[in-house]
């Protein structure tokens, strides 16, 4: 028969408590070095997608950043009080608009990309480049098992 220990479920002993763990300290440190830059993680996805893409309607943006809508056109309304995204007329549309980075965004994401890599070398520190990519991977595992 099990001892009753063997039933009590201890979050320490499994992966999962420590990829909370992990995703906490990150954001945490993420926040820390995007905040004088006036940037916050949840602007992440959006800059790198308009950078990439040039300019975008906001349905393309929420659909990239797998967000709903009324969730993105909040953040859009945050990233324009910032100064970081501009609006441009749709030619066709007048109820949609073309969102583009600034000026101001475009200077400043070299320097946020270098803080951020920082704090990834910093939370890999120690690792070696093959288990840099073993740990990748098995993350990405996490994630396609919990998409």
């Amino acid at each position: 028969m099990k001892n009753k220990e063997d039933f009590f479920w201890k979050p320490e002993s499994t992966p999962t408590f420590w990829i909370n763990q992990a995703s906490r300290l990150l954001m945490w440190h993420f926040e820390q070095k995007l905040r004088p830059f006036d940037f916050g993680m949840a602007y992440l996805p959006v800059l790198t997608a308009l950078e990439e893409n040039g300019a975008l309607l906001q349905k393309q943006l929420a659909e990239m950043a797998h967000v709903e809508q009324p969730t993105m056109a909040a953040l859009l309304v945050r990233m324009e009080r910032d100064g970081l995204i501009l609006r441009g007329a749709h030619p066709t549309d007048k109820r949609a608009s073309y969102i583009s980075l600034s000026a101001k965004a475009k200077k400043r994401l070299p320097a946020v990309k270098e803080q951020m890599m920082e704090v990834a070398e910093k939370a890999t520190a120690g690792f070696t480049d093959g288990e840099r990519k073993l740990f990748v991977t098995l993350l990405q595992r996490v994630v396609t098992n919990l998409d």
